[in-house]
């Protein structure tokens, strides 16, 4: 019996039922396979699977014909990790699905644009990560989840993660088997910075006396650059630093960054290309200053950004940088104060790196502005949701702009993760 009645029943009910061969037929925005109204982990477009499904979901399928594209993993931990979703795929394969999942995203909003070539991390760089970590009757446990699962895994020989991150694993656990409830898990966020890694521990026991001696020494005996706890600074022998073009910036705690270097460097190129010319340039959504202050060096930027900390960081970053020029910064809410037309009038061109839920409110004023004759010429759009992107695009195209190109950058290698930086121009400006 395949998903008949009573199988879909179960589904509904969570139940666990036996399923029938079936043939995947794509890949969802989560790297999962489908087949119908099935969802089957780690399984590719044109296998046959069958298995055990729990809520239409198949979690450890038994592959009956693999594809063609289908690889041994080359991490040993992934049968058990979530770090990664997609290691029994071979890289062209990913590339070519990442660069699809845009194309349609793009498709479905009536748009069309050259794509550039994929920009692809290589293994062994990512820089930022939150680490789940567990205190055993002996010791610590410090690793990913199993994708939907509460089980964690150890990762000590990690593919994903920078070296320095993965030389910081002894010191995490430490932390964690000091510091953390018997009955609660931590989670850590560290980021690879100058001077070593920024610890930004949640989850554990409340400070003490103890602690607060105990955690410093840990961090100092491991070579950690910064840890806080739960918001609170513990240790931190020097302010951590990142070279963000011609600026070191003091970057604050658990601070948004690019997840490798590499992929930073994609995007950065990307958007010095498609601002290129400009006079005075806004940075929206700016963070700490990734693309403001590498802008700076032929532009003058206007960076308004909400966190009020990496607004701050920024200006030191660059009130500290020889060679740059003018940075004006504002905090500001741009969900519920976008930018209007006239204050986008005094710019000539806009980079916009929103988070996941995109930037409508935003894009209906720069339409509103366009409509005006008070729109800046080119908007560079940074972001890591196709499906947003796409809706906030078309937007812009609505009022004129022309989608010029799209950059897909992968610097969540293996995962189903992916990130693009596009240029969008006035009609009446846009180059052949």
């Amino acid at each position: 019996m395949g998903l008949g009645e009573g199988a879909a029943l179960a589904q509904r009910a969570g139940l666990r039922h036996g399923v029938d061969m079936i043939t995947i037929e794509r890949l969802n925005l989560r790297g999962d396979g489908v087949a119908g109204d099935v969802t089957v982990g780690r399984a590719l477009p044109g296998e046959s699977v069958t298995g055990d499904a729990v809520a239409g979901r198949i979690a450890q399928p038994r592959i009956v014909t693999p594809s063609p594209r289908r690889v041994a993993a080359p991490c040993r931990h992934y049968r058990g990790c979530g770090g990664c979703a997609l290691q029994h795929a071979d890289e062209a394969f990913v590339a070519e699905w990442k660069q699809a999942v845009v194309r349609q995203a793009v498709a479905r909003q009536g748009l069309e644009a050259p794509f550039r070539p994929i920009h692809v991390s290589p293994p062994g760089s990512r820089r930022r990560a939150t680490l789940a970590g567990r205190r055993l009757k002996s010791g610590a446990l410090v690793g990913f989840h199993a994708r939907a699962s509460d089980t964690l895994t150890a990762i000590p020989d990690c593919l994903l993660l920078a070296p320095a991150l993965m030389r910081a694993l002894p010191g995490l656990e430490a932390l964690v088997a000091a510091g953390a409830s018997r009955k609660a898990e931590m989670a850590l966020a560290v980021t690879a910075l100058e001077g070593g890694v920024d610890v930004a521990a949640r989850g554990g026991r409340a400070l003490d006396a103890g602690l607060r001696v105990a955690l410093p020494g840990i961090a100092a005996a491991h070579g950690l650059a910064r840890l806080t706890w739960d918001g609170e600074l513990l240790w931190q022998p020097t302010p951590p630093v990142l070279q963000l073009g011609r600026a070191r910036v003091p970057v604050p705690p658990g601070a948004f960054l690019q997840a490798t270097p590499q992929g930073e460097a994609a995007l950065v190129a990307a958007v010095r290309e498609a601002v290129s010319g400009a006079a005075r340039v806004g940075d929206l959504f700016a963070g700490c200053g990734t693309f403001a202050l590498p802008l700076a060096e032929a532009a003058e930027v206007h960076a308004v950004e909400g966190d009020g900390s990496a607004l701050a960081a920024l200006d030191a970053g660059w009130r500290s940088a020889v060679g740059l020029k003018r940075v004006s910064t504002e905090r500001r809410d741009l969900f519920r104060r976008p930018l209007m037309p006239d204050e986008l009038s005094r710019l000539n061109a806009l980079v916009i790196d929103p988070p996941r839920a995109g930037a409508a409110a935003q894009m209906a004023e720069v339409a509103q502005a366009a409509a005006a004759g008070k729109a800046p010429g080119v908007v560079a759009m940074v972001s890591c949701n196709p499906v947003t992107f796409a809706r906030d695009a078309a937007v812009l195209v609505g009022a004129g702009y022309r989608l010029e190109w799209v950059q897909v950058v992968d610097q969540f290698r293996w995962s189903a993760h992916v990130e693009l930086a596009a240029r969008l121009v006035q009609a009446h400006m846009a180059r052949n």
